[in-house]
């Protein structure tokens, strides 16, 4: 896993997914994230030699897929994502991918076509996110945001302050909820929301486990984490 610097949350909710599987072990390098936004300073943060720095130490693992487990192709657009796995791919020679590609999959898996977005962070980063998935043929029917932009408070957010987010976007036109965000402590809420909402609900960190875990042959029900693990 690929890992924004300032992120608390992914690394954790990350191995409690993966504790029980027998011959399965994650592994985490960091490069340079602490604010989310539209700044061209910020927008620097995701320029692909850091990141594939980051991928080269992986590698020395050994490892056997490489996840960015960040959601800025959210808002860059999905052809940066590409083009970092291709790039990754090229310098290490291990198949990779990312959170926001494997959104995208698990909105085809899932037949989804109208979604609601809830996501920790600001109103243009949001359209921005909106219109990334916009292109890829899917349409957001609500949205809600929190307007943080930075990414070690997106962990502060309570449990309580994400179920009313959730909540205000589980419309009756949606056929899926995407929470967007690695460093956002959604992931162990999910089941309880998919219950609540009767909805399948998409959470980054969930999802970069989901595909990671594909791409490296596993391919077992996990329960406790959603429909998308458990399926």
């Amino acid at each position: 896993m690929l890992t924004p610097s300032s992120n608390t949350c992914l690394e954790p909710v990350t191995c409690a997914i993966v504790g029980d599987i027998p011959d399965v072990s994650v592994h985490f390098a960091r490069f340079p994230v602490t604010r989310i936004s539209l700044a061209a300073n910020a927008i620097e943060q995701f320029d692909l030699e850091p990141m594939l720095v980051a991928a080269r130490l992986l590698a020395d693992a050994r490892v056997h897929a490489i996840v960015w487990s960040g959601t800025s192709g959210a808002w860059l657009g999905l052809d940066a994502d590409r083009e970092l796995c291709r790039r990754i791919r090229e310098v290490t020679g291990i198949p990779a991918t990312t959170s926001s590609l494997a959104q995208v999959e698990a909105f085809h898996r899932y037949r989804v076509v109208r979604y609601a977005l809830a996501v920790p962070y600001t109103e243009d980063v949001t359209v921005r996110i909106v219109n990334t998935y916009a292109r890829e043929g899917f349409v957001c029917v609500r949205e809600a945001h929190l307007g943080i932009t930075d990414n070690f408070g997106f962990n502060e957010v309570r449990p309580s302050e994400i179920q009313a987010l959730v909540a205000a976007v589980a419309v009756p036109e949606a056929q899926a909820i995407s929470i967007v965000c690695t460093n956002f402590p959604a992931a162990p809420l999910v089941q309880e929301l998919e219950e609540r909402t009767r909805l399948p609900v998409f959470d980054s960190t969930i999802l970069a486990v989901w595909k990671g875990l594909d791409l490296v042959g596993v391919r077992r029900p996990l329960l406790g984490w959603g429909r998308l693990l458990c399926g």
